[in-house]
């Protein structure tokens, strides 16, 4: 179902996950895409990925399904007030390591979980080589890769095939997440492990 789908990640977005990636860059990471089906009867549908929420950096969280049913419930409880029509879209994961650029079992069952609620989710793999091309302004290319949820129920690399598509709204986004390194901007990114830690944040 998740075929034949354009997923316009927004600059926002896309400069938290990967500031996320960058603040912990031995660790795991992981947080929701959240966003709307805007064109649901064009061919391709269309799906606007306005924001991402950061949720661990421990990877002994990540496959902990009461934590990430909380953390869901509390995101779809939020954008639910907000009254935009926001859901969450899809999930998103770096590896710890700059070399591992396979989409692990835990971000497959994840991506699973999240599909139950929106069957056009997406899971967005961290090229951790292309992240480190990118924030030294040697890439214009997207940073991660979009994985998509087939008729057989895997999760494949989409794009090859000519079926999902993967498209930056802003063609300076790679800049912009440069400028953000330069400024040590990851150090304002928490995610949910950091709320558990200290509910201030």
């Amino acid at each position: 179902m998740g075929a034949e789908c354009r997923y316009e990640v927004a600059q926002a977005a896309y400069v938290k996950l990967a500031l996320h990636a960058l603040k912990h860059p031995s660790a795991a990471v992981n947080g929701l895409l959240v966003g709307r089906l805007i064109e649901p009867s064009s061919i391709p549908a269309v799906i606007s990925v306005v924001d991402a929420v950061p949720l661990s950096h421990h990877p002994h969280h990540l496959p902990l399904l009461p934590t990430l049913e909380l953390a869901l419930t509390l995101v779809e409880d939020h954008l639910a007030t907000q009254g935009e029509g926001l859901a969450v879209v899809g999930y998103y994961h770096a590896n710890p390591r700059r070399d591992d650029a396979d989409l692990p079992a835990v971000a497959k069952r994840v991506g699973d979980h999240i599909f139950r609620y929106f069957p056009r989710s997406a899971v967005l793999l961290i090229d951790n080589k292309k992240l480190e091309k990118a924030i030294k302004g040697k890439s214009r290319e997207p940073v991660v890769q979009l994985y998509t949820r087939d008729s057989s129920k895997s999760w494949l690399q989409a794009g090859s095939d000519g079926s999902s598509q993967l498209f930056l709204k802003e063609p300076s986004t790679n800049s912009v997440l440069a400028d953000h390194v330069t400024t040590k901007k990851w150090e304002e990114i928490v995610d949910f492990d950091d709320h558990l830690d200290d509910i201030s944040k």
